[in-house]
C-alpha cells in the first residue's frame, strides 16, 4: 500500500493524496488493507472529483481485467471489472458482436461504465449502458459478495447502475452483446451542416427515426442568428464489416501539460473555422471505421493536456424536451457572451428509453456538452451562470462531468430518488464528489 496524488481527466480539483489498495483477483478482500473511506478506481475518465477520494483509500482494478466467458451463441460476455471497453472491442468485434453502447472513448473500464451508466450517440435507440448489463458481482465493505441483476438484490442493481461507485466494489458482470454482420465494423454516415439552431431541432426528430446514431457538433462561439450553426452526423450500421487489420490506435500524444493553454477566443474560432470547412468538403455519405466514428480523439494521447496544467473543465447538461430549444440557446449565448468558446461542442438527443440506474444521468431531451481551459475565478463564474439556466430550466447536471456542481442542484436533480439511492451506499464508501454535494 502506498500514497499517491491521483488526477481525474480534468485534472481538478487537486485532491489530497489517497492510499493505493491494488486489487488483483476477486477472491481478494482488500478492505483489511486500507481504511475508509473506500473508493474503486479504474482508467479515472470522469472529468471531475467523482472518481477522486482525497485523503481515503482508492482501490485499483486495472488489473482485475479478465475475461470469465464469451457465449457467442446467446450474446454475452462475462468479465471483470477492471477490463476497458477497448479491450472488449478488440476481442468481440472481430467475431460479429459489438457493444451495445460506448461512450466518447473506449478507454474506460467496464467498472467505470456502470458506475456513470455511460451512454452514446444512440441513446434515442439503445438507451444506457446500464439497460445492457445482465448482472454484476458486487462485494460490500462487510465482506460479503452480492450478485445483483433486476431478479436479484434489485433495488442495490439499480442503485449501482450510474451510483459512482459507492455501493461497493464492482467485481464483474455480464453483458449482452449486439450482433453484427462478418469483419470488423464499419458506420455509413452521412454529414449535413447545420444553419443555426432551429435547423438542429428540426432535423434531429426525423434523423433519429431513421439512424441509429445521431450527434451534432456546434460552433459554440457563434452568436445572433447563427447560434447553434454546425454539423449534424447520422449513421447506421454498415451491412458488411471491414476484413482483418484495425487502424492504429493512436497516431500523436501530448508529452506534458502546456504550462499555459492555448485554447483562447481566437484559436477556437480558428478552429471552428476549421471544422466547418472540412465539414463542408466531407458532407454526404461514407465509410468509417468503429474506432474513428465512436472515439476520434483516442487517436491523441493524452489530449487533456492541451488544457495546461490546470486541465479542462467540462460542462454537460441534460435538459426536457420542451425546454431544450431555449435553454440550449441561453446557454450557448452565455458561453459566446464570455468569449471563452469551446473546443468540444457536442449536441445530441436523449430518447424516451428508461435508465435503470437510480442516478442515471440522461432523460428525455437533449445534452449538451462543452468544454473550456480552466481560467479560474472567470471559468467558475460561467459554470455558476451556466448551472443556474440549467436548473431554472427544470435540467440535470452529468455527475461524471462536474467539478462544480452545488449540494443543493445535486440533491434537487435527484430528489426523488435520493433516499433510495442512500439506504444502498455502502457505509464505509465515498468519493471527494460525495462528499462535497452531501457534505
Amino acid at each position: 500500500m502506498s500514497d499517491e496524488r491521483f488526477e481525474s481527466w480534468g485534472r481538478f480539483p487537486k485532491a489530497a493524496p489517497s492510499k493505493v489498495v491494488p486489487v488483483h483477483w476477486r477472491s481478494e478482500v482488500p478492505f483489511a488493507r486500507g481504511a475508509p473511506p473506500f473508493l474503486a478506481r479504474g482508467m479515472g475518465r470522469s472529468y471531475g472529483d467523482s472518481c477522486l477520494n482525497g485523503g481515503g483509500t482508492l482501490l485499483t482494478v486495472r488489473t482485475l481485467d479478465r475475461f470469465i466467458a464469451l457465449d457467442e451463441a446467446r450474446g454475452l460476455l462475462t468479465c471483470e471489472a477492471g477490463a476497458t471497453l477497448g479491450e472488449i472491442l478488440d476481442l468481440v468485434a472481430p467475431r460479429g458482436l459489438f457493444l451495445p453502447v460506448v461512450p466518447g472513448t473506449q478507454h474506460v473500464t467496464v467498472g467505470g461504465a456502470i458506475a456513470n451508466d455511460v451512454h452514446g450517440k444512440n441513446h434515442h435507440r439503445a438507451g444506457t449502458f446500464g439497460r445492457h448489463v445482465e448482472s454484476l458481482e458486487l462485494l460490500r465493505s462487510d465482506g460479503v459478495r452480492r450478485n445483483c441483476s433486476p431478479g436479484e438484490n434489485p433495488e442495490l442493481f439499480a442503485a449501482t447502475l450510474g451510483g459512482l461507485g459507492l455501493t461497493g466494489l464492482i467485481l464483474s458482470a455480464t453483458l449482452r452483446l449486439r450482433r453484427l454482420g462478418p469483419g470488423v465494423p464499419q458506420v455509413r454516415t452521412e454529414t449535413v451542416p447545420l444553419r443555426d439552431l432551429d435547423d438542429f431541432f428540426g432535423q434531429a426528430g426525423e434523423a433519429d427515426a431513421a439512424s441509429e446514431f445521431t450527434v451534432a457538433w456546434i460552433d459554440s462561439l457563434a452568436r445572433g442568428a447563427r447560434v447553434g450553426r454546425g454539423l449534424f452526423t447520422r449513421g447506421n450500421w454498415a451491412d458488411a464489416g471491414l476484413p482483418g487489420a484495425r487502424p492504429r490506435r493512436r497516431g500523436l500524444s501530448v508529452p506534458v501539460a502546456l504550462p499555459i493553454s492555448p485554447l483562447n477566443r481566437l484559436t477556437v474560432a480558428a478552429f471552428n473555422g476549421l471544422v466547418r470547412a472540412r465539414g463542408w468538403m466531407a458532407r454526404g455519405e461514407r465509410l468509417r471505421h468503429y474506432q474513428s466514428f465512436f472515439f476520434p480523439l483516442d487517436r491523441v494521447a493524452h489530449w487533456n493536456r492541451i488544457y495546461g496544467r490546470d486541465g479542462p473543465l467540462q460542462f454537460q447538461c441534460a435538459l426536457p424536451g420542451p425546454a431544450a430549444p431555449s435553454a440550449v440557446r441561453q446557454l450557448l449565448d452565455i458561453v459566446a457572451r464570455y468569449g471563452e468558446g469551446s473546443f468540444l461542442a457536442v449536441l445530441k438527443t436523449l430518447g424516451e428509453v428508461e435508465s435503470p440506474g437510480l442516478l442515471s444521468f440522461p432523460r428525455q431531451g437533449v445534452t449538451l456538452a462543452l468544454d473550456f481551459a480552466n481560467r479560474g475565478e472567470r471559468t467558475s463564474r460561467l459554470f455558476r451562470e451556466l448551472h443556474q439556466t440549467v436548473a431554472v430550466h427544470g435540467g440535470r447536471l452529468y455527475p461524471a462531468k462536474d467539478a462544480h456542481m452545488s449540494g443543493e442542484q445535486f440533491r434537487r436533480q435527484y430528489a426523488d430518488v435520493l433516499p433510495r439511492f442512500r439506504a444502498q451506499v455502502d457505509p464505509a464508501f465515498s468519493s471527494s464528489f460525495w462528499r462535497r454535494v452531501e457534505g
